[in-house]
């Protein structure tokens, strides 16, 4: 749970100075934010399912 609010910490700091950054920093950026929200998403699936299958 702490990683998905320093996740949403994170977008809110990024959505704040995107206005200030060049596109496709603004880009990469969020790319990379929505590939560890990814991760994240995955990883607990995972563990959910091993939870459930014992």
């Amino acid at each position: 749970m702490l990683f998905l609010v320093a996740a949403l910490l994170l977008m809110g700091i990024m959505l704040g100075t995107a206005a200030h950054l060049p596109v496709p920093v603004t880009l990469v950026a969020a790319a990379v934010i929505a590939g560890w929200l990814l991760v994240f998403f995955l990883r607990e699936r995972r563990h959910h399912d091993e939870v459930t299958s014992r």
